[in-house]
This record gives C-alpha cells, sequence and structure tokens, in this order.
C-alpha cells in the first residue's frame, strides 16, 4: 500500500512513542514526549561509590573515542583503563584544577600501571579521587593516602532547550545552543548526590498508553485508505 504524507506521520509517531517506551527502562533518561514525564526526579541508593545523581535540571558530559560531545543525567560511573567513564564506555569530563578546561578525568598512570588505585569515589561537590596505597620495599612500610583527580563537569541549558537522543542516556544539544558549564557546588550548580542511580523520568504505564494510541491511529488511517481505494475501484467498474 501507498503511504501518504498522514500515514507516514503515523510511522513517525509509533517510533517516537515506542522510543519513550524504550527509554522507561533506562536509568536518568528524559522523555521526547512531556506527556509522558513523571513529575520530577527520583534515585535508588546504590552501594556504588562511583554513581551520583546530578542536581535538578544539570547533565554530565560526556565524549565518545571520537570526541563527540553528548549529555547525560545518567551518572553510572566507572574506572575503566584509567579513565572515568559513564555506563556506555564515553569518557565523563571534569576539571583537574580550579579554572582548568574541562577534558578526561584519568587517575596517574604510574599508580594504574602498579595496581597501587583503591576506593575510587565520587563526593558531593564532584571530586573524583582514589586511595593510593604504596609499601615500600626497603621497609616494608605500608603508605596510603587519597588523590584527587579532578571534579565532574555539570552543563545546564536554556529554559526550554530540548535536548534529543537516539538513546534515552545519550542527549545531544542544538547546535546553536551553549550550555552553562560548572563544576557541583560551585554557586551556579547544587551537589551531585552520591550513591545516588536517578531512576528514568519516563511513567512506563502513560507511555504504552500513548504507544497504543498511535497504532490505533495509524489502524484507522489504514481502514480509511483501504476504504478510499474500494471506493474508487467500484467507481472505476461502474463506468466501464
Amino acid at each position: 500500500m501507498f503511504l501518504n504524507a498522514a500515514m507516514s506521520a503515523a510511522l513517525d509517531r509509533i517510533t517516537e512513542r515506542a522510543a519513550d517506551v524504550r527509554r522507561a527502562f533506562t536509568p536518568g533518561s528524559i522523555p521526547q514526549h512531556d506527556d509522558v514525564a513523571t513529575p520530577g526526579a527520583s534515585s535508588d541508593f546504590t552501594l556504588d561509590p562511583l554513581s551520583v545523581s546530578a542536581p535538578e535540571g544539570a547533565y554530565f558530559i560526556t565524549t565518545d573515542e571520537r570526541g563527540r560531545v553528548a549529555y547525560t543525567r545518567d551518572g553510572a560511573f566507572a574506572l575503566y583503563d584509567g579513565k572515568l567513564v559513564d555506563e556506555r564506555g564515553r569518557a565523563v569530563r571534569g576539571v583537574s584544577a580550579p579554572g582548568g578546561e574541562p577534558g578526561e578525568l584519568r587517575v596517574d598512570a604510574v599508580d594504574a600501571s602498579l595496581r597501587r588505585i583503591s576506593d575510587p569515589r565520587i563526593e558531593r561537590d564532584g571530586t573524583f579521587s582514589y586511595r593510593r596505597e604504596v609499601i615500600d620495599p626497603r621497609s616494608d612500610l605500608h603508605e596510603s593516602r587519597r588523590v584527587a583527580v579532578g571534579r565532574v563537569t555539570l552543563a545546564r541549558f536554556p529554559a526550554g532547550t530540548k535536548l534529543a537522543g537516539e538513546e534515552g542516556d545519550e542527549l545531544k544539544a542544538p547546535p546553536d545552543v551553549a550550555p552553562q558549564v560548572g563544576v557541583p557546588g560551585d554557586g551556579r550548580f547544587g551537589v551531585v548526590a552520591p550513591m545516588q542511580r536517578e531512576r528514568s523520568r519516563v511513567d512506563i504505564d502513560v507511555s504504552l498508553i500513548r504507544l497504543k494510541d498511535a497504532y490505533m491511529q495509524f489502524d484507522a488511517l489504514q481502514a480509511a485508505e483501504a476504504a478510499k481505494g474500494h471506493l474508487s475501484k467500484t467507481t472505476m467498474d461502474l463506468v466501464k
């Protein structure tokens, strides 16, 4: 059957609604349609010291292997290959010194190679640190001290800015919108909540209802087109 503009638009609505349903199962995700959004942010406690939830209205900043920037509310981070990454392996951006340029947060290469890293964590002010464990080979004395790698950066966008992305936790900003960037607790941004993971902001029940409505709209259009085609055929038969 030929798809006219109305039917193509109806299929697009199904695709968009299905994407919001999937986002309901992705921590920190934000729906593309406001009518399926939950009233506010909520999070769950976790024993993971590298998991944090962002303050309201703020996003964590990540980059992939090609340097492409994305934003996410999901602060379930991990230490992989010496750097702080999100669940998809994208580098989490931060600053290693006050006023510095944001970049990847990496532990000391020597500490990593000698496996002297333990107890990595993120504090309320976004400080990413680890405990350096050193044993003096001559005296056999054990030395332990905490090393601060840097502070995780946050981004905030002007009111009304719509971030979009195919994946619920990987959002891209419009090309003509620049975010405000800072660190937790700097006066512009609130602090992060350690050992918390934000839930999805998609209401699964409402999103399933909207998806069903989208399918019903497409079925109605399909039936109308079929009836129109049948009527046209009948008319042509009568003319003959």
